[in-house]
């Protein structure tokens, strides 16, 4: 993976600094802890789709780690396959600064977006992408969004959308808020709350069986983005339990990267 560009999100530094109580450990290629230097890789698409799109991939690990090669390198690698350059995310990880890894998201937004013309992209045709707790960045970022760096599409697989108590968000709640959150804040990363009209269309995908993260995350989501005519999908499948990202299991979740190409093509996304 290391072959692709690396670019740093803060060149000089982030206005932060680091926080990180440790240095970062690679855990072979599957899992990234104490991620402490924002940056993300470009991964190309060879023959770029004619439209230009590009998309910004969060890598789920409960705002503890990062699955960087499940639901980073292979999630690029598909989207290459259909003509979008794919740029996977390594945000910080928050240990007590709960506005970081949206700040980092943001910014990779804002560099796609500045760069658009150097990389062939459309700088208006950025879409995000987010798994479990990565699909809680990405629908963050799709609901708290300015205008340099609102996503042209939003997909969340299996995402943690909400931090309301009914929602049971576990640990990766405390991962980014904290042992005794604010109700304030509970709030503010209740996602389903901050849906409006202008809400990016959205493609959602959840198992029936996770136990993990609840498929009610999805579903009131997807009501949300109802109630507010926000053009969008949501697919419920019986078997994938948590974290399948693309790998097959010989289950109906298997499924979802054909739907969700199909998706982008009769939204004209790609």
């Amino acid at each position: 993976m290391f072959s692709q560009e690396e670019i740093l999100l803060y060149p000089q530094g982030a206005s932060e600094g680091n926080f990180c109580p440790e240095a970062e450990v690679a855990h072979g290629v599957e899992w990234i802890t104490f991620v402490s230097q924002a940056r993300m890789y470009m991964f190309p698409a060879s023959s770029q789709c004619g439209k230009g799109t590009s998309v910004l991939i969060c890598p789920g690990g409960g705002y503890g780690g990062l699955a960087a090669e499940k639901e980073g390198v292979e999630i690029a690698r598909w989207f290459n396959s259909i003509g979008v350059t794919a740029f996977v995310l390594y945000y910080r990880m928050p240990f007590g600064y709960h506005q970081v890894p949206l700040k980092d998201a943001k910014t990779a937004m804002e560099i796609i977006r500045e760069n658009a013309k150097q990389w062939k992209l459309n700088k208006n045709r950025i879409g995000v992408i987010g798994f479990s707790a990565g699909g809680h960045l990405a629908a963050t970022l799709g609901t708290h969004f300015d205008k340099y760096n609102k996503p042209f599409f939003m997909a969340l697989i299996y995402p943690v959308t909400s931090f309301r108590p009914a929602f049971f968000p576990g640990g990766t709640c405390k991962n980014l808020l904290g042992e005794n959150p604010s109700e304030e804040w509970i709030n503010f990363y209740s996602n389903e709350l901050y849906i409006t009209k202008q809400t990016p269309p959205t493609f959602l995908v959840h198992a029936l069986n996770d136990d993990v993260v609840e498929s009610v995350h999805s579903q009131a989501f997807a009501d949300a983005l109802k109630i507010k005519k926000v053009k969008h999908k949501l697919i419920l499948y019986n078997q994938g339990g948590h974290g399948f990202g693309m790998r097959p299991q010989n289950v109906d979740a298997d499924n979802w990267p054909s739907a969700f190409k199909e998706w982008l093509m009769d939204g004209k996304f790609i």
